[in-house]
């Protein structure tokens, strides 16, 4: 993996028309710019059965079938899924009674595949669900990955600017304005009284804001807590890292699924939710198991192993919040969802069709008690 590219969880609601779009091509048809799988999982699609059938059901021959499940992870192979390619990799799915087969996809296409049912499973955040649900796709949140928002504004530390009160008319990049960090950052300035107005937006349509930043042709930028700043921090450049969780949390990346999935793959959706939380766990008490499977699966990770352990420890971070270490991993915040479709529905660009409740965009029953 190049180090330089950018994060593969990427919310983007300038594209939600193309996420409608897709769905009205009908279920199981289309599918947007094509990536490369991960290497640790077959390209080919999984299908998703319209019954119910029970995990490892006997086959006729007497031995026991596993239920495929196709899962959708974000653009780019990387560390970042360190939890699910060790959970396959120490057979949790396979004890699970599950055949999990990964994609990799951009946040908008992974939503319009799993609303289809062309993927059984896939990831993105809270900021990219409330408005597809608002346009009736029929999704569900049904477990927390990021149980702190990774996307952030950052800074060398020698910009002076320690606050997003000190935002004020210097110039910030980012990729454009929408998406989950557009939405974050309308947050972290309202904290301040400030207005996207008040601060110099500089455009990288290309991703190139942390280049940018590093060359200082721009004092700030978005980016995401477990790249760009700990990539920064690495080059032996100490970074100041603005967060708006405690603001307004918004809720981080985690597992999707359709709700006609939800119904007919019910016990093996729950097994994968299970498994691939058992596999956190287990890289939260040994990082360095993740990094392992993590190479595994993507081999060129093991290039630069000791910024590859970095990124994967920023990661772990955000698995965990406050509210994870009461209700455990994977835990839904139904408070902040509350918090978050409030604030989002007052955004001028208006993101939300329709009035929605967090009951329409979660569901915990995949969840152990």
């Amino acid at each position: 993996m190049n180090t330089n590219a950018r994060i593969p969880f990427l919310a983007t609601l300038a594209v939600a028309v193309l996420v409608v779009a897709l769905l009205v091509v009908g279920r199981g048809g289309g599918s947007g710019p094509s990536a490369s799988p991960s290497p640790s999982a077959s390209s080919a699609s999984s299908s998703a059965s319209g019954s119910k059938s029970p995990v490892g059901s006997s086959s006729p021959s007497g031995s026991v079938a596993l239920t495929k499940l196709s899962v959708g992870l974000g653009f780019i192979p990387s560390v970042q899924f360190a939890q699910f390619y060790l959970a396959q990799r120490a057979g949790y799915y396979r004890d699970a009674g599950l055949n999990v087969t990964f994609q990799n996809k951009i946040d908008p296409d992974l939503i319009a595949l799993v609303g289809q049912g062309a993927l059984d499973i896939g990831i993105a955040d809270g900021t990219s669900i409330i408005p597809a649900v608002s346009q009736n796709i029929p999704v569900r949140y049904i477990a927390t990955v990021y149980a702190q928002f990774p996307n952030v504004v950052y800074a060398k530390a020698s910009s002076g600017i320690k606050t997003a009160a000190d935002l004020r008319g210097r110039k910030l990049g980012t990729p454009g304005k929408y998406g989950s960090s557009w939405i974050m950052l309308q947050a972290l300035l309202g904290s301040a009284g400030l207005k996207t107005s008040d601060v110099d937006i500089q455009l990288y349509p290309d991703f190139g804001q942390g280049a940018a930043l590093q060359q200082g042709a721009v004092d700030a930028a978005t980016g995401f807590v477990n790249n760009e700043p700990v990539q920064l921090q690495l080059s032996g450049t100490t970074a100041t890292i603005l967060r708006v969780d405690s603001i307004v949390p918004l809720p981080g990346n985690g597992l999707i699924t359709s709700t006609d999935s939800l119904a007919a793959k019910h016990d093996a959706l729950k097994g994968f939710v299970a498994a691939t939380l058992r596999a956190e766990n287990d890289i939260i008490a040994d990082p360095q198991k993740g990094l392992d499977a993590a190479v595994a699966a993507v081999p060129d990770l093991g290039k630069d192993k000791a910024t590859q352990m970095a990124i994967l420890n920023a990661t772990i971070e955000t698995w965990q919040s406050d509210y994870t270490k009461v209700n455990g991993l994977g835990a839904i915040d139904r408070d902040a969802w509350t918090k978050s479709i409030t604030f989002m529905s007052g955004l001028p660009d208006k993101p939300v069709a329709r009035a929605v409740t967090v009951d329409e965009l979660v569901s915990e029953e995949l969840l152990a008690k």
